[in-house]
């Protein structure tokens, strides 16, 4: 029976996602098998490389991801057993079979979960263990295109190149043009800048959970092609959640976040006087930003994410 390989990526930066690849390689092993390795001892075009045949020939690969924004909230330990029965619930879900669990490290963070008699934990197993190599491979390919994707919404900070980690650039960017919402507000030296308080985030759950939304349809826009040009543009009567850009086309899509569909989902808060307030922040965005924006069609929308796995339900355009 096969072995499912664990590693994580984006333990320590200031900004960005933490990232849980898994893993399970082919019984009769490729050539390219033997290429595999510590992520961090490749360059990034062999990186690249390898991560895309993995992701077309391993039988099952999954990516656990834990936004910033949960991580302050939950911190590192919890958000790495989240992230990591996230990446293997993606692997679970291709029904391919493994007999073993092998984690990058110490720590078992299955131990909370039905598969914790199955794992095995290994110091550098991301170097010893190809299916860990693989892990930690695809983790940190994700990881970095996430963080070029971020560099561009969140100009100054050079997170194409720094992947969020403190360096002299981005602290100098963090003094100038003040924190983003990649960062982690819970990691020194941004903790003390904001005034973080764990206590504090518990406490405005709403306004956590609806952050966690907006990073769900965020990647899924992400995923249609679309390009993120704002986040949570605000007018004195409305906000507007993400603003975006496909094809000669503007989108300002309200995000809505349920637990469940008991309630109608969340679709069924956007009214007509939604719409025109919607409409009304859409055209601001528009009048202030008519250079960038002017000549576009704009298109309201709407996505419904639910679930503790704020899994992106529906987006639709508002007619």
């Amino acid at each position: 029976m096969a072995i499912l390989g664990i590693d994580e990526v984006g333990r320590g930066p200031l900004a960005g996602p933490l990232v849980i690849g898994a893993v399970i390689l082919p019984d009769e092993k490729p050539e390219w098998v033997s290429e595999l390795r510590d992520s961090k001892k490749l360059t990034p075009k062999k990186r690249e490389k390898l991560s895309e045949i993995i992701l077309a020939e391993a039988p099952a690969t999954g990516l656990g991801w834990v936004s910033p924004a949960e991580l302050d909230d939950l911190g590192m330990t919890e958000a790495l057993r989240v992230a990591t029965s996230r990446a293997v619930k993606s692997v679970q879900s291709l029904h391919v079979p493994f007999s073993q669990i092998i984690i990058d490290g110490k720590i078992n963070f299955l131990g909370h979960t039905p598969l914790a008699k199955f794992v095995s934990t290994m110091v550098k197993a991301d170097d010893l263990i190809k299916e860990v190599s693989a892990a930690s491979i695809i983790a940190k390919v994700a990881r970095d295109n996430y963080m070029k994707e971020a560099g561009e919404r969140f100009p100054g900070y050079g997170f194409e190149k720094n992947a969020g980690y403190g360096t002299a650039l981005h602290m100098e960017a963090v003094s100038k043009l003040g924190v983003t919402p990649e960062h982690r507000k819970s990691f020194e030296p941004i903790k003390s800048m904001v005034g973080f308080s764990r206590g504090e985030v518990a406490r405005k759950n709403t306004s956590f959970t609806g952050a966690l939304g907006e990073e769900a349809v965020v990647k899924y826009l992400l995923g249609l092609g679309h390009e993120i040009v704002a986040r949570n543009f605000k007018t004195y009567f409305y906000e507007i959640d993400i603003v975006s850009v496909l094809g000669g086309e503007i989108y300002f899509t309200e995000v809505k976040y349920r637990k469940n569909s008991s309630r109608g989902g969340g679709l069924a808060a956007i009214d007509s006087k939604k719409r025109s307030q919607m409409k009304y922040a859409a055209e601001c965005f528009l009048k202030y930003h008519a250079r960038e924006f002017g000549l576009m069609q704009p298109l309201l929308a709407a996505a419904a994410v639910e679930g503790e796995d704020f899994e992106v339900k529906d987006w639709l355009i508002i007619r």
